[in-house]
């Protein structure tokens, strides 16, 4: 059995292995990785044979790591990263390239609509009736959509929201508030299987997940690189984060929102700390925007999102895909039931 892992910013690791009666009997372990003394690929190899076929990526790290002496040097790669190859040899672990991705492009709705299909979406994935999804959101009217987590008192001043025009929903993913009028960032989920993230952390999948746009976002010529735990940040500062919701059932939603020209006052009139959140992209006077995207490529909404599309169609497997009746009926149930309801939208107060 074969299994690769690609670490991300580093090598590639490579296994083969051979199971006898529930245990790995024979590892053989390749990539384009460095390793010091040589003697170690022997030590990892042999720490790892005779360990559970239901062992865990960190828990064959653990091993490795228990039998490597402090002269070994490992560059590209870890521990952790062979359990992880290992996995995917097994079929626990899935890589990008195992899977047919949907691709649905933007489509102009409620944006408490987009947020609903996040939880539809999500459980059709867990559940296999839907593979594994990238879409992208477009909307028709201004929201604060705050972290499952956060509380609306302290992020929004909800006068200001109201003198705006702007209404406020609770999303299902943690991470923090997302000011959206319509055009001015950039958003997408990505729904995927858990058997695609097997062996990471929280903290390390968002890396894991966010790596295609990293190459999108150069193909956009914006230098991106990946600022743990769940921001994109530029040259110029942050551009984006991200935010993820994990379901025991085996999904996985990843959602980024990237700004592309956002009203900076009106911000932060509506959002409490949201001249705190813009002080890292040098926005001090009123009248300015946060317009990373924009200004940085000179590019317009539209033609960013599709590059990022061509971006994603040319490096993984994907067929074309929208929402269907059904999907659309779920997610206004859970619009008028949850989304818009009291209850769910101040479970936080």
């Amino acid at each position: 059995m074969h299994g690769e892992y690609k670490v991300p910013g580093g090598k590639l690791v490579v296994v083969d292995v051979d199971v006898e009666d529930g245990r790995l009997s024979r590892v053989s372990l390749s990539g384009d990785f460095f390793l010091e003394p040589d003697d170690a690929l022997d030590v990892i190899t042999e720490a790892v044979t005779g360990a559970s076929v239901t062992a865990d990526a960190s828990d064959l790290g653990a091993l490795i790591q228990t039998a490597l002496t402090a002269d070994v040097s490992m560059v590209g790669f870890t521990p952790e990263s062979v359990g992880i190859a290992i996995r995917r040899a097994l079929g626990h672990a899935t890589s990008w390239h195992d899977h047919t991705f949907d691709v649905v492009e933007p489509v102009v709705m409620a944006p408490a609509m987009h947020v609903a299909l996040d939880e539809v979406l999500l459980r059709e994935v867990a559940a296999g009736t839907r593979p594994p999804t990238l879409r992208f959101w477009d909307w028709d009217s201004p929201l604060v959509v705050i972290g499952s987590f956060q509380s609306v008192r302290n992020e929004v001043d909800e006068e200001s929201a109201a003198r705006h025009g702007i209404g406020i929903v609770r999303r299902i993913s943690g991470g923090g508030a997302m000011f959206m009028e319509p055009g001015n960032c950039i958003t997408y989920s990505l729904v995927v299987p858990t058997s695609l993230v097997d062996g990471l952390s929280f903290e390390r999948s968002y890396e894991f997940l966010d790596q295609w746009v990293m190459g999108a976002l150069a193909d956009v010529g914006v230098n991106a690189r990946y600022v743990p735990i769940n921001d994109i940040v530029s040259d110029h500062g942050k551009i984006g984060g991200a935010a993820q919701k994990r379901i025991v059932a085996g999904a996985v939603l990843h959602h980024v929102t990237m700004s592309y020209d956002i009203d900076a006052d009106k911000m932060t009139e509506v959002l409490r700390i949201g001249r705190e959140k813009i002080s890292d992209k040098g926005i001090t006077s009123s009248g300015k925007r946060v317009d990373p995207m924009r200004s940085q490529t000179g590019m317009t909404r539209a033609a960013i999102i599709e590059a990022f599309l061509d971006h994603f169609r040319g490096r993984y497997r994907t067929r074309e895909a929208g929402y269907t009746d059904t999907e659309l009926a779920a997610a206004q149930e859970l619009v008028d039931e949850k989304f818009s309801s009291q209850e769910w939208t101040y479970r936080v107060p």
